[in-house]
């Protein structure tokens, strides 16, 4: 009887040090990354100025305005971001011509990267554009044109995984596009203002998740 006593409690010790080793080994999973604000409401913290065209803060709002000089500008995050989750609203005035760059990089106002493009009605607002390079890679077909509203708050959200990319637009996805190329990039996410003047555009509750 008492050997098997002691066969119990050998057994159920053996059983122990197996859990324990079990929950002392096993992977912890990493926290999960919370989205952030790229735009404080108050300032530009947090972005460069590129060029010579207006972006101010106004009424908790980030606006770009062409200048006198009527160039392209861009305004560009500080930090890089590869992989992540991006949300934002805009509001198109005058012109409306505009961009969401990523993976982006600028000397002076010359842009290496790929543009999400913010545009007046029928022109591709959602589309994939590359600057400098391949020119048009996704553009939008005419049933997906009517999602944009002109002179309203839009919301623009923008996908990046690897060399996946995929837009969205008051909530109906405009792009599910793949590309070696893009795969390859790192930069900044950036907003465009285009040249030619006459140019105005809002953007407000400009959220990232890194992924």
């Amino acid at each position: 009887m008492l050997k098997l006593r002691q066969l119990i409690v050998l057994c159920a010790t053996i059983l122990l040090l197996n859990s324990a080793f079990f929950v002392f080994t096993a992977p912890v999973p990493a926290p999960l990354k919370k989205p952030v604000k790229l735009f404080n409401g108050k300032d530009l913290s947090g972005w460069k100025v590129n060029g010579t065209e207006k972006w101010y803060v106004e009424n908790g709002e980030l606006i770009c305005e062409s200048g006198p000089d009527k160039q392209y500008g861009y305004l560009t995050t500080d930090k890089f971001y590869k992989n992540f989750d991006l949300s934002l609203q805009f509001k198109q005035e005058a012109n409306g011509n505009s961009g969401v760059f990523f993976r982006s990089t600028v000397t002076g106002t010359k842009v290496s990267g790929w543009q999400v493009e913010v545009a007046p009605p029928n022109h591709d607002t959602g589309g994939i554009y590359e600057s400098y390079g391949r020119n048009w890679l996704v553009q939008i077909p005419d049933e997906k044109e009517g999602f944009l509203k002109m002179g309203e708050w839009n919301t623009l959200r923008i996908r990046a995984v690897g060399d996946n990319v995929k837009t969205y637009l008051n909530g109906n996805q405009m792009v599910d596009f793949t590309d070696a190329k893009i795969g390859a990039g790192d930069g900044s996410i950036a907003l465009q203002i285009h040249d030619g003047g006459g140019i105005k555009v809002r953007w407000k509750n400009i959220t990232v998740e890194e992924l």
